[in-house]
């Protein structure tokens, strides 16, 4: 490997004035997929721009989607000329969108459109021409009504003829520009290929090619600017009930997946970045620790002074399975530090795809995990653009005012948006963990060595809330109030959640699968009343300093239908579902600690009282179920609920021979142990796990 791959590690993605959450997201998602493990994709400002030493570790800056004036507003001047001369030394640029209106000579949009027309020209200049739009007309801002699946010919030969590239694509469509005369340009000696052109009549004029998607040579470096969004997955874009044709949108650009892969592949190969093979497990991101009050944060990193070790003026925290890299807003754009925070993950082995998929957990515990510290303000929504924290601490406060009791769980909160396994990084780095106090919450948006009960791995995508909260149980109260208790605590409070979300939600149709898992109404089968899983629960614990330490990690499919369904996809099922809105991640979180913080309370000062055993009743899917019990030879039995001293599934013998042939009990009544116990809900089976 090169020095100078090793010295530009980071892909930076604009996440500052003038771009828009939605295209961050995206953006974000996207590059860390194909750019995994090899580099750091970063949000950066205008600050940083301007003011920050970037440009020496940057493979790659990237423009999303947004407002091209606001990018002009707070960089003309000192930050174009920054990045130009970043671009010309070598560098290389990526703007989507707006981005690609912003990296030409001239922008014109909707010219005669009064409220909308932005005309001007532009000091980046990358692309020698003009980018008109919107090629198609219907563009609103903040809307998905302009929206389209824009068909997409690829120009082969402006990739050197690759033959694995795709003839035509569906593309993701919102706004954007077409680059005009660029073959004519191209004939004139200016160093542009055409990667790509619309399909079908646009609405301006575009010149004899209706290029949707240009490569351009700025000195040493190069730009790849679009019209289009390659970067857009199907995956990540929600349903609009006002919107009854973007349901077929996302189909189309779903089953074009592969095709819109491939391409974005291969520009940012013809950028000079090496991607990754097959389909990557996203990097890491930072873990971001916050308070609802700042001084906590302050507190939290005093009390971790005794196990903090300083290294050539770096600060770690060496964990049993982790390392933890304390970031300093200084040390942000040092070169050596970040080289060596990614060198690691860099020489990571691989396995080839034709040679089958590597364990997601393979050495992510050699990465440095990078925590950056908010002291003073919350991060910025775009410092962590699946995850808005004033949203999160402003329903927090709410749903306390809503459950007296609640108090401190979740007052520190640590998120990051990929992570290995908040379990994992918690539950198996014992010297941090021992210094946590209750309440400490660790969040996600994707997990890419995500952990089940016993072995189960998966890689869980956004649109998920994932989460796991430390309860230091005091060892004295394990005899009367034991810990597997804990997770039936869990599933309570998850429908309790769900059914308070907001006024409207009472009925929604969510059930407790014994013993560890919560079940929604199946919106894909509409000839009868099913239930499909929907949230899971897994607790781990130690012991330590009189205390036994549970990590409890929960996962709900908040948004994401796949690969299962979603509780926003059950919505359109009730009977009100037009006064309700979507699920928003960051409230149902609040609002399940809130309701976890008050059953334990009750649970610590009463154990499994009748009150919580009623409540489990309400919502479980098993009353006088009758099951196969795999382990006593095919015994037949109706279960008739769980025992309150130590949370054993009871299941008593049926036969026939009752009044009108139903089963009649025999009084022979087993005591199954769920973790030496799974339940087939559907089949009817209780087996012993091998």
């Amino acid at each position: 490997m090169t020095s100078r791959k090793l010295n530009k590690l980071n892909v930076l993605v604009y996440t500052g004035t003038g771009s828009t959450l939605e295209s961050v997201r995206h953006c974000i998602y996207s590059l860390r997929r194909l750019l995994s493990p090899n580099y750091a994709v970063i949000p950066i400002t205008e600050t940083a721009i301007l003011k920050e030493p970037w440009a020496p570790t940057c493979a790659l800056l990237v423009f999303p989607g947004g407002a091209d004036l606001g990018y002009c507003r707070v960089l003309n001047g000192p930050g174009n000329r920054n990045i130009a001369q970043y671009v010309r030394r070598g560098g290389a640029y990526l703007g989507f969108c707006a981005g690609g209106y912003y990296g030409s000579q001239r922008c014109e949009f909707e010219v005669g459109n009064a409220s909308m027309e932005v005309v001007g020209s532009r000091e980046l200049g990358f692309y020698p021409g003009i980018c008109r739009g919107g090629a198609f007309k219907g563009f609103e801002y903040h809307s998905e009504r302009g929206a389209r699946a824009a068909d997409v010919r690829v120009r082969k030969e402006g990739f050197d003829g690759d033959g694995e590239l795709p003839e035509v694509f569906k593309c993701y469509y919102n706004g954007g520009g077409v680059f005009v005369d660029a073959e004519k340009l191209a004939g004139e000696g200016a160093e542009v290929d055409i990667l790509a052109e619309y399909e079908g009549d646009l609405d301006v004029e575009s010149g004899e090619v209706k290029a949707a998607m240009v490569y351009c040579k700025v000195g040493e470096g190069a730009a790849i600017l679009t019209g289009p969004h390659p970067e857009f997955d199907a995956v990540n874009l929600g349903r609009h009930s006002d919107l009854p044709e973007y349901e077929k949108l996302i189909e189309e650009l779903a089953a074009d997946e592969p095709s819109r892969t491939t391409f974005l592949k291969a520009c940012l190969t013809k950028l000079g970045l090496e991607v990754s093979r097959g389909t990557a497990v996203p990097s890491l991101s930072k873990l971001h620790v916050s308070s609802i009050h700042h001084n906590e944060v302050g507190e939290l990193l005093h009390s971790l002074d005794d196990i903090i070790t300083k290294e050539d003026g770096d600060e770690y925290i060496k964990g049993e399975n982790d390392l933890f890299h304390l970031e300093k807003p200084e040390s942000r754009w040092d070169l050596t530090s970040l080289s060596r925070a990614l060198q690691s993950e860099l020489e990571r082995p691989r396995i080839s795809p034709s040679r089958g998929s590597p364990d997601p957990t393979t050495n992510y515990s050699h990465i440095p995990k990078r925590i950056v510290s908010h002291e003073t303000a919350w991060p910025e929504p775009k410092e962590t653009p699946y995850f808005n924290h004033a949203v999160y601490y402003s329903s927090l406060r709410q749903s306390r005012e809503q459950n007296p009791g609640a108090e401190e769980w979740g007052d520190v909160l640590m998120y990051g948006e990929v992570v290995t396994s908040t379990n994992t990084l918690l539950e198996k780095n014992h010297k941090l963990l021992s210094h946590l106090s209750t309440g400490f919450t660790l969040a996600a948006t994707t997990q890419v060595a995500g952990r089940g009960r016993g072995s189960n791995v998966w890689v869980a995508p956004p649109g998920s809330l994932i989460m796991s909260t430390v309860i230091n149980h005091p060892a004295h109260l394990a005899s009367t109030r034991p810990i597997v208790f804990i997770q039936y605590l869990a599933a309570i409070a998850i429908v309790e959640a769900i059914k308070t979300y907001d006024v409207g939600y009472e009925d929604f149709p969510v059930k407790v699968k014994w013993p560890n898992d919560v079940y929604v109404r199946d919106p894909n089968n509409s000839d009868s009343v099913t239930y499909v899983k929907v949230a899971g629960i897994l607790a781990n614990c130690s012991y330590t300093a009189g205390n036994y330490q549970v990590v409890l990690g929960i996962g709900i499919n908040t948004n994401n239908a796949r690969p299962t369904t979603s509780l926003d996809a059950v919505i359109p099922l009730m009977s009100n579902k037009d006064s309700l809105q979507p699920f928003k991640i960051e409230r149902l979180l609040a609002r399940l600690l809130a309701r976890l913080e008050v059953l334990y309370g009750e649970f610590v000062k009463g154990g499994f009282s009748k009150g919580l055993e009623e409540k489990y009743y309400r919502y479980w899917l098993h009353s006088n179920q009758v099951v196969t019990l795999e382990a006593e030879g095919g015994v037949r039995a109706r279960v008739v609920g769980i025992t309150r001293d130590w949370g054993m599934l009871k299941a008593e013998e049926v036969t026939e021979g009752g009044i009108n042939g139903a089963l009649r009990g025999t009084g022979r009544v087993w005591a199954l142990q769920s973790d030496e116990n799974s339940f087939d809900f559907w089949r009817g089976l209780v087996k012993r796990k091998i």
